[in-house]
């Protein structure tokens, strides 16, 4: 299904619908994969459905903003700033597979702009429980406070392709237009990243 394609946009009033949505998302249980009829219902202004995608994807685009940001209240605030540009935008996700990666790239544009703002480009330490992934990697110690340290002082783009790789587990076609590179590009500039990080951790 082609989502915004094939559907009308509802015009709709973002203003009246998204405060009562974190109420309805603490209600809803959201397992597995939001299935295309369900993004279907949110473009067409079913602030239901629209509740069950932010329950599915919320704790991972805060995860994703943590990483970028370091700090876990502007990091709320950027996961928070980004649910509205996304009621907005839905129509515009032709792809309702990429539901997930289009919704960490608002929320991890959101952080670097919040960063930028308050002109942090250093940050507070990050927990080391909230970069946890699944994704492994020789150099990848979430346990290791040097790693951490290490992440700590990477650029505000090695930190968001870090966490885009090893949070959110997303690949090189995924990240790409995230970061405005190739995936070739993002292969590279990942080596790179992950190289500095084992020479200073293992050094």
């Amino acid at each position: 299904m082609t989502v915004g394609g094939g559907l009308l946009r509802s015009a709709w009033d973002t203003s009246a619908v998204w405060p009562h949505l974190w109420g309805m998302v603490a209600e809803l249980s959201t397992q597995g994969t939001i299935p295309a009829t369900t993004v279907a219902d949110a473009v067409a202004g079913d602030a239901m459905a629209f509740a069950r995608i932010v329950r599915a994807h919320h704790d991972d685009m805060i995860r994703v903003c943590h990483l970028i940001c370091g700090d876990p209240e502007l990091a709320q605030d950027a996961a928070q700033a980004a649910w509205p540009i996304a009621w907005q935008k839905l129509a515009s996700l032709r792809d309702p597979d990429k539901l997930r990666p289009w919704l960490v790239s608002i929320a991890a544009n959101e952080a670097r702009q919040m960063l930028r703002r308050l002109h942090r480009d250093r940050v507070v330490p990050i927990e080391v429980a909230d970069i946890r992934s699944d994704h492994t990697d020789p150099a990848w110690r979430s346990s290791d406070d040097e790693l951490v340290s290490a992440i700590r002082r990477l650029p505000e783009e090695d930190r968001t392709l870090i966490a885009l790789r090893y949070v959110s587990g997303f690949d090189a076609s995924e990240i790409a237009p995230i970061l405005g590179l190739s995936p070739s590009g993002v292969r590279t500039r990942l080596s790179r990243v992950v190289a500095r990080l084992r020479q200073e951790v293992d050094r």
